[in-house]
């Protein structure tokens, strides 16, 4: 079970702001939310230790990488044993067109959001990579028209 940690003002504002700049100086983030340097960055250390902050990244346009299409793949296992989901869950890790899978609850097993560059790029890897992982039974493919929002920040 995951602890819970203790946010306060100060903590909640270091997240929002690191969620729109990631690169943030930590003299400039403290001098944003009204911290001097050093208990910025403890407080900073700390979310990091806790888990809280996971990782800072930089966010890709899909689009100039010619990564146009979004797929959701609803998919059906054989069985609900602990083995063969566990099998399912380790082996979709390493399908670096998925970008996201989720549980579900329901008469399908999973939800994948899975991004391509075309139809076909899609279509290939359908056919050889998605329906030979552990345990599937069937894929249910729906293609994205239009992203209407999309965001990585979180309501704190």
């Amino acid at each position: 079970m995951r602890q819970q940690i203790k946010l306060d003002k100060f903590d909640l504002r270091i997240l929002r702001e690191l969620q729109l700049r990631a690169d943030l100086s930590v003299a400039d983030l403290g001098e944003r939310i009204g911290l001097s340097h050093t208990p910025c960055w403890r407080r900073i250390r700390r979310l990091e230790d806790a888990g809280v902050i996971r990782a800072r990244v930089t966010l890709l346009d899909p689009r100039l990488l010619n990564l146009d299409v979004n797929v959701f793949a609803q998919v059906t296992l054989t069985r609900h044993d602990e083995e063969t989901l566990e099998r399912f869950e380790e082996a979709v890790q390493d399908v670096v067109e998925v970008v996201e899978c989720h549980t579900l609850s329901g008469d399908r097993d999973f939800l994948l959001r899975i991004v391509v560059g075309d139809v076909s790029d899609y279509e290939r890897l359908l056919k050889t990579r998605l329906v030979h992982l552990p345990g599937v039974a069937s894929v249910s493919s729906t293609f994205a028209l239009k992203q209407v929002k999309y965001t990585t920040v979180l309501p704190v």
